[in-house]
């Protein structure tokens, strides 16, 4: 036996140096961390509320903090093992992200063929995979998301039990859709989510369409994490304090559908783009979101309908100082009579990298409501992160760090 093990254990060591040989695993991340300034953020007082300035620490502004783990194996003949875990995580208080997930932001495994790409797993739509990048978010971070980011086109929500196909890439075409199973017995179609989209590039021109429906999204999008609630509203408070008050009292829709649209152009040190997204919280007061008294508080009925247009532009005064600007308009929610609300957005940023993969930053951002909005209050201005004003008008300022690795 002894002289047996020695071939067996030669031979194990073969394989394995063989299989190392075609599997490669990359370990990457991004750290952004910051000081944010709010003029005037909503804080509670026995009557009720006021408004007061804000300073806060906070992660993933400019991007989203992450630790990732990308492999690939190469099977022969063109096609290769793919897969990808990727951690959301708070610097500041080294908490989970994306509502207590450990591989919140992606988890999937798949397979890469000559013809395309399939995964399964928990992954983007198609709205972030083609219009995401080519958004005034991009050098703007997270402030610069419509509303909230209510088309999510700055990722907020990602999907669960998907199966996604992405094409390669033909003349400068690329395409791809994703469907996600419910998985309730009986019902195909309850929690179920679909996607589509392509993009076309040439030279320095690109152009993106994308489409997202999610049925009975409270579970199935805006509450598919380990700290969400099938009964009750996963878009956060609509009274007191407020936390997403742009949509967030229309969490009892028995559908959410996005269909966007994007342009970009780029010329030497300059890039110009331009997008837009018409966004549907429809049949509102549907049973299958959970607790209705916490899900629809108003009571509405019918559908919700916003449409965002955005248009922004990136400059780089040298290749290590870059100079980007966004506004964005956002009008929409009239609903059982309820005026709708108008939202105007303006960011600027100001970036210098350092090196490569480090750089540092400075945001300032102002945004005036109108109107009334989802919770059937005066509209108040509102960021994505930052807690909302408690007047029409909010500045909000930051300066933060990002490094790269």
């Amino acid at each position: 036996m002894k002289y047996w093990r020695w071939p067996a254990a030669a031979a194990v060591l073969f394989v394995s140096a063989q299989a190392s040989a075609q599997c490669n695993v990359l370990i990457y991340g991004i750290i952004d961390y910051g000081l944010n300034f709010a003029n005037n953020a909503q804080t509670a007082t026995p009557g009720g509320r006021t408004g007061s300035p804000q300073y806060a620490m906070s992660s993933s502004i400019m991007q989203g903090n992450r630790l990732g783990f990308r492999g690939t194996e190469d099977l022969g003949g063109g096609y290769q093992a793919i897969f990808v875990l990727e951690n959301g995580f708070d610097i500041g208080t080294g908490s989970l992200a994306q509502g207590g997930n450990l591989f919140g932001r992606q988890a999937y495994v798949g397979l890469a063929s000559p013809y395309g790409t399939v995964t399964i797993g928990r992954q983007y739509d198609s709205a972030v995979d083609y219009i995401g990048p080519i958004t005034g978010a991009v050098g703007n971070g997270t402030y610069a998301l419509h509303g909230n980011d209510i088309n999510n086109f700055g990722n907020t929500y990602r999907v669960n039990n998907a199966v996604k196909f992405t094409s390669n890439t033909y003349g400068g075409f690329k395409f791809g859709g994703l469907y996600s199973f419910g998985g309730v017995a009986g019902s195909f179609g309850t929690n179920s989510i679909y996607s589509a989209g392509g993009s076309y590039s040439n030279g320095p021109f690109t152009a993106a369409v994308a489409y997202l429906r999610a049925r009975d999204p409270n579970r199935s999008f805006f509450g598919n994490n380990p700290n969400s609630s099938a009964t009750a509203n996963n878009l956060g408070a609509t009274s007191g304090v407020q936390t997403n008050p742009v949509y967030g009292a229309f969490a009892s829709a028995g559908y959410y559908q996005v269909m966007g649209a994007a342009f970009q152009y780029a010329v030497q040190s300059v890039i110009v783009g331009f997008d837009y997204s018409h966004i549907t919280f429809g049949d509102l007061n549907s049973p299958s979101s959970g607790n209705l008294a916490l899900t629809n508080p108003k009571g509405y009925t019918g559908n919700a309908v916003f449409n965002s247009y955005n248009v922004f532009a990136r400059y780089a005064i040298t290749p290590f100082l870059w100079l980007n600007g966004s506004y964005d308009y956002l009008v929409g929610g009239a609903v059982n009579g309820k005026d709708s609300a108008k939202y105007h957005m303006f960011n600027a940023s100001v970036d210098y990298f350092l090196s490569k993969r480090t750089d540092v930053y400075f945001m300032a951002n102002y945004q005036i409501a109108s109107g009334v909005d989802s919770t059937g209050q005066s509209a108040v201005a509102s960021y994505l992160t930052i807690t909302p004003s408690n007047t029409p008008h909010q500045v909000v300022l930051r300066v933060g760090m990002r490094h790269r690795f």
